[in-house]
C-alpha cells in the first residue's frame, strides 16, 4: 500500500475554478486568512500599528516612528496578500494549492528570518508564532496536493477502493 502521490499539476490547474483536493485545506486556508486580514487591518489602522499594544515593542525611542510606519507599510503588504487569497477562495478555488504553498513559504521566511534575526521584545508577539503554523500549513498543503474527490483518482484507484 502506497500513499497517494503528490499532485504537483493542482499548483497551476488547467481549469483555475476547479479544486479537486480535499475540502478541509479550504477551511484551513479560510482561517488562515481570516487571521491575515485582521492581522493586517491592525497594522494599518491601529495608531502604533500593534508595535506597543500587541507586539510589546517600545515605540518611545529614537526610531519609534519608524517602527510604528514600517509595520503600517507591512500590514499594506498582508492586506494585498489578504485580498488575493480571498479572490481565489471565492472564484478561483484551483488555486488553493498555490496559496497554501505561498502562505507555507512565508511562514518558512518568517521563522528562518526571526531565527537569523530575532526580534527583541517584553513577551513574544503573534507573529512571531510562525514556527507554530508552518508545520500546520505544510501539512496542509500535502493534503490538497494528494487527497481529493473520487472523481480525481484514475480509474484503477476507484476500483482499488
Amino acid at each position: 500500500m502506497t500513499g497517494s502521490p503528490i499532485r504537483w499539476g493542482r499548483l497551476l490547474p488547467p481549469d483555475a475554478t476547479d479544486y479537486r483536493g480535499a475540502r478541509w485545506p479550504v477551511a484551513v486556508l479560510v482561517v488562515v486568512n481570516v487571521i491575515g486580514t485582521v492581522r493586517s487591518l491592525i497594522h494599518i489602522l491601529a495608531t502604533d500599528s500593534g508595535a506597543q499594544s500587541i507586539a510589546s515593542m517600545n515605540v518611545h525611542v529614537a526610531g519609534g516612528a519608524n517602527i510604528i510606519d514600517l509595520l503600517a507599510q507591512w500590514g499594506g503588504a498582508q492586506l494585498l496578500e489578504a485580498i488575493i487569497i480571498w479572490v481565489i477562495l471565492a472564484r478561483y478555488r484551483g488555486l488553493v494549492p498555490l496559496m497554501l504553498l505561498i502562505v507555507t513559504l512565508e511562514q518558512a521566511l518568517r521563522t528562518a528570518i526571526g531565527s537569523y534575526k530575532p526580534l527583541v521584545t517584553a513577551r513574544t508577539p503573534p507573529g512571531a508564532l510562525s514556527w507554530v503554523l508552518l508545520p500546520f500549513v505544510a501539512v496542509t498543503l500535502i493534503a490538497a496536493l494528494t487527497t481529493g474527490h473520487r472523481r480525481d483518482r484514475s480509474p484503477q484507484e476507484q476500483t482499488a477502493r
